[in-house]
């Protein structure tokens, strides 16, 4: 299809599979989803750089609040959260609205699931192979009204099952949302594998965002409802804290956040100690982003 987006990443680029779960020492935030196969090249080299931490261990460090602030709240709460059947609803400004389901999803986006290597940034940045597909053919499958300008996306909300939810830590349920010509940027896709391995409950079981030229936030986990409207969606770190998190979030580092300083990062696989280095504009996909926001302040959307 002609927008699909290749990169220039290789397989020697991606962060090890054994550095990447290593979250507890490197990373908070950060996770994926489970289908399909990954070759033994994708996971190997820069083993023994450092201690590596138990599949169990590592998988007990990350945010969902949903489950709780605290970083092992998720994995000891998520395995309550029922993933089968999952259903999508799509609805707003599109020519076939429903609820669709997770298999339903997958027998249509079966022959475009592919691996997308991408750099990812929270506080440190690396490289990561995706399974999925584009949000664009997804949206396509639904059919986006001449009239629609957003997408906006919420994640499950089921307090039963989710413990975090019964605090009022966010507004729930969690809300984020895209610019439509952001959405249907072949960057954009809909993670449902990561290193081959199917994704654990507490990193957003079964289908999530991935937005690479975006913090973190923006890649919103367990997908259960996509809108498609005329107007900026509401989105859950904005209405929390508006000063700290703009709607769009864009990797700038001439914009520092409030508290610190975006301008350098990290990047795994070089050791705890490794040195800072400039923070790309875009998280490096400039070339690819950069007109979708030509003519904006960017200082002032954030």
């Amino acid at each position: 299809m002609a927008h699909r987006w290749h990169n220039d990443l290789t397989p020697q680029d991606v962060t090890p599979e054994a550095l990447f779960w290593n979250r507890r020492r490197l990373l908070a935030g950060l996770g994926g989803a489970g289908l399909g196969a990954i070759g033994a090249s994708m996971a190997a080299a820069q083993e023994g750089e450092l201690e590596v931490n138990s599949f169990e261990d590592v998988t007990s460090y990350c945010n969902f609040y949903e489950f709780g602030t605290g970083k092992g709240d998720p994995a000891a709460y998520a395995g309550q959260m029922h993933t089968s059947p999952w259903e999508v609803e799509i609805t707003g400004l599109v020519d076939r609205p429903g609820t669709y389901g997770f298999d339903q999803i997958l027998s249509e986006m079966t022959l475009e699931e592919r691996i997308y290597r991408f750099r990812c940034v929270e506080a440190w940045s690396m490289v990561v192979p995706w399974q999925g597909f584009e949000l664009a053919d997804l949206l396509s499958l639904a059919g986006v009204q001449e009239g629609a300008k957003y997408v906006a996306f919420e994640t499950l909300l089921r307090p039963e099952e989710m413990p975090g939810t019964r605090y009022p830590v966010l507004d729930w349920p969690y809300r984020e949302g895209l610019r439509l010509d952001e959405a249907m940027n072949p960057l954009t896709i809909l993670a449902t594998g990561i290193f081959g391995k199917p994704l654990p409950n507490q990193n957003g079981a079964p289908l999530r965002l991935v937005v690479p030229w975006k913090y973190g936030f923006k890649s919103i986990k367990s997908i259960v409802k996509i809108t498609l409207t005329d107007q900026e969606p509401p989105t859950s770190w904005n209405m929390a804290n508006g000063r700290e998190y703009g709607f769009y979030s864009n990797v700038n580092p001439a914009v520092d956040h409030p508290r610190w300083s975006q301008a350098t990062e990290r990047r795994i696989g070089g050791g705890l100690f490794a040195s800072r280095q400039p923070t790309l504009m875009f998280n490096g996909y400039e070339a690819e982003v950069a007109s979708l926001y030509e003519g904006m302040d960017l200082a002032k959307f954030y």
